[in-house]
C-alpha cells in the first residue's frame, strides 16, 4: 500500500514501532521504573497516545510548543526539560500549567526567578526540578553543593515547589550517575528541603535504567523508532527500526554512482562519528557518501546492487529525531493501510 506514495517520504511501520513500545514498557515494568517517554522523536501525539497506553506516567517535550500540542491532545501529564526564559514564553507556561499536570526544569537562579516572578499569582505552583550535569556536560548545576543552592532558591520562591532532580546522563556509566545523584538528594533532604523526583534519560542507556537506582522515573525517546546509529552502537538491529526514508533513484550517471530524491533537506547532516548518511534497507552495503539539498550521492563501488533509475529504496537515519522535524506530514503503515498524518509538533522549536 506504500506504492503510491511520493518520494521522498517518512515512512513508518507501525508494527515496529508498537513492539518497541511495548518492549520497553515491559523492561521498565519489570523493574518498577516508571516510564516518561520523550516526544521530541516522534512528535505525533497518536504515537504519545500509545506510549501512555501501553503504560507511560507521561511524557517529556523540549519546548513549550511541543508540550502546547501534546496538552491539546489530551496528554496530561508533561515534564519540559528546558531552561524556560523570556517573558513571552513565560506567559505561555502560565497558560499550559492550566491545561495539564505541568514541571519544568531549571539550572540556574535566572531562569528560578523568570519562573517565580511569572507563577507567583497563579492557580497553583509550578513545580521545577533541578537540572544536574551527571557527566554530559551538557546543561545542569555542577555539584551537589550548587544543587542545594539552587534547590533553597526554588523551595523558598512564591509560586514554585520544588520538584526534585533531573538529568540528560553520559551514555555508559550509571554507577556515576546513581553515586552523583544520591549525594545530591541526600545533601537537599539533609536540610529540610523535599525531593521526591529523581528523573534519568537516554535510549542508549534505556536497557540499563535499572543500575540508576535513586531515579524515580526513566526518559527516553528514540526507542519509538530506532535508528542507525542505535544499529552501530549494538542496541537494535535493522528489523527493530520503524522509521525509513523512502526515496527513488533519480540519475545513475555511471556504474559506481547513482543519485536519489532525498537530500539534507531529508535525511539531515547528522553523521553522529559514522560514515554516510544513513543505511539502505536494500543494499546495506552500499553508502550514502555526501548531500546536497535535494540530492543522496550514492557509492556502489562496492556492492553488487546494481539499481535501476526509478527504483525506490528505503533508508534508516543516522538520526531519526531531527528526521521526524524535516517533514510535515510522515506515513503511517499498519497491515491493511496506510495513513497520511501530519507532525503535529513539527517545527515547534519554542
Amino acid at each position: 500500500m506504500t506504492n503510491d506514495i511520493s518520494t521522498p517520504a517518512v515512512v513508518i511501520d507501525m508494527m515496529i514501532a508498537q513492539r518497541n513500545i511495548e518492549k520497553l514498557q515491559a523492561h521498565c515494568d519489570q523493574h518498577n521504573i516508571p516510564l516518561r517517554p520523550h516526544i521530541k522523536t516522534h512528535k505525533l501525539p497518536c504515537m504519545a497516545k500509545r506510549q501512555i497506553q501501553a503504560g507511560a506516567i507521561g511524557i517529556t517535550c523540549q519546548k513549550i510548543g511541543e508540550a502546547e500540542v501534546m496538552a491539546q491532545a489530551g496528554i496530561e501529564d508533561i515534564l519540559i526539560t528546558y531552561n524556560i526564559l523570556g517573558q513571552h514564553k513565560l506567559d505561555r507556561l502560565v497558560r499550559l500549567s492550566t491545561k495539564c499536570r505541568l514541571s519544568v526544569v531549571a539550572d540556574n537562579a535566572h531562569v528560578v526567578d523568570g519562573l517565580a516572578k511569572t507563577f507567583a499569582k497563579a492557580e497553583r505552583p509550578l513545580e521545577v526540578l533541578i537540572e544536574c550535569d551527571t557527566g554530559a556536560k551538557r546543561c545542569g548545576v555542577q555539584s551537589a553543593e550548587e544543587a542545594l543552592v539552587l534547590g533553597r532558591l526554588i523551595h523558598n520562591a512564591s509560586g514554585l515547589s520544588l520538584g526534585g532532580l533531573m538529568t540528560y546522563p553520559p551514555m555508559g556509566d550509571q554507577a556515576l550517575v546513581n553515586n552523583w545523584l544520591e549525594k545530591a538528594r541526600n545533601l537537599l533532604i539533609s536540610k529540610g528541603l523535599p525531593c521526591p523526583k529523581i528523573s534519568n534519560g537516554g535510549t542508549p542507556n534505556m536497557s540499563r535504567a535499572q543500575d540508576v537506582t535513586i531515579a524515580t522515573e526513566h526518559r527516553s525517546g528514540t526507542y519509538i523508532y530506532n535508528d542507525r546509529s542505535l544499529i552501530e552502537a549494538g542496541l537494535c538491529r535493522i528489523e527493530d527500526c520503524a522509521l525509513s526514508v523512502k526515496a527513488t533513484i533519480v540519475s545513475k550517471p555511471t556504474k559506481d554512482r547513482a543519485v536519489i530524491d532525498a537530500g539534507s533537506k531529508m535525511l539531515t547532516s547528522d553523521l553522529l562519528g559514522m560514515e554516510g548518511f544513513g543505511l539502505i534497507k536494500e543494499a546495506p552495503d552500499a553508502k550514502i557518501t555526501s548531500l546536497s539539498e535535494e540530492h543522496g550521492i550514492l557509492d556502489l563501488s562496492n556492492t553488487n546492487w546494481s539499481p535501476k533509475v526509478g527504483d525506490q529504496i528505503h533508508i534508516i537515519p543516522n538520526h531519526v529525531c531531527v528526521v521526524s522535524n524535516m517533514v510535515d506530514y510522515v506515513y503511517l503503515v499498519e497491515p491493511d493501510k496506510t495513513i497520511k498524518a501530519p507532525v503535529l509538533a513539527r517545527g515547534l522549536v519554542t
